[in-house]
């Protein structure tokens, strides 16, 4: 059953995520291969960072952070401890707090990017990145800016796809429209970067992929990538579709567009 949006589903951007997130940069490799040899390569570039401020994706990207406390979180306090050997309690004067709660650890998660190389000599021609919230907020957003910019100044062209309307874009130029996706292509050395704002109503775009001279760009075909793997994951049997998407929340507009998209209405 394919997704009843016409472009990028706001459902996937929830704990669904880092499955969608690696099925599309596993589904861009396999579309491009074909389109590049014999002369270039896609691959994987995979690693991991860690998120050292995961309570913004409590309860949305991360719904079992409890399972990420240490053991000394189960030992009560001082505070909720019975009376001491001598039968006084510990802290007598002490006011009660109203609220205890679990200090959050940091969380692991896996990064990954497709890479273009070229086949003689292995060189990174063009990467193409999929952001996830930890590129969006700090401490990740700086980090993520400054490979921007050092792979612009190594010659490396950039394509970039923000399908999570979490957080902070890393390219906040003042004519790019307040929408929920965009889509860029920066071509290195150029001064100059195609920008595809997209509304939740609007289809993605089929997008080029820069190459090096005088190579000729290839086409990467973005909805058949997110249709491909909506189906193979049949992420339609995990999505409750009459529940609301995660956050932020959408415009009044776009959500009685949604509800009638979705038979709400």
């Amino acid at each position: 059953m394919p997704s009843p949006f016409p472009g990028m589903d706001p459902y996937l951007e929830g704990y669904l995520w880092p499955d969608a997130y690696n099925a599309l940069a596993a589904k861009l490799r396999q579309l491009l291969t074909s389109l590049l040899r014999p002369r270039y390569t896609a691959r994987l570039a995979i690693y991991m960072v860690e998120d050292i401020a995961p309570e913004s994706e409590i309860g949305i990207m991360y719904p079992d952070v409890e399972v990420l406390l240490s053991d000394q979180a189960n030992t009560p306090s001082p505070s909720r401890q019975g009376r001491t050997s001598d039968g006084e309690l510990p802290c007598a004067l002490g006011t009660p707090a109203p609220l205890t709660l679990p200090v959050l650890q940091p969380v692991d998660i896996q990064v990954v990017n497709v890479e273009i190389r070229d086949t003689a000599h292995n060189r990174l021609v063009t990467c193409i990145e999929i952001l996830s919230p930890v590129n969006k907020r700090e401490p990740g957003l700086t980090v993520y800016r400054q490979k921007r910019h050092r792979l612009y100044q190594a010659s490396v062209h950039l394509v970039e796809l923000d399908f999570i309307r979490r957080g902070t874009r890393p390219c906040a130029h003042p004519r790019i429209p307040d929408v929920p996706y965009v889509i860029t292509v920066i071509r290195a050395h150029t001064g100059f970067m195609d920008i595809w704002p997209l509304d939740l109503r609007d289809p993605l775009p089929i997008v080029p992929v820069p190459l090096r001279p005088p190579d000729a760009e290839v086409c990467l075909d973005l909805p058949l990538a997110l249709m491909s793997i909506y189906d193979e994951a049949a992420y339609d049997l995990s999505i409750d579709y009459s529940q609301s998407p995660p956050p932020p929340t959408f415009s009044e507009a776009d959500t009685q567009w949604m509800h009638a998209l979705l038979g709400k209405a």
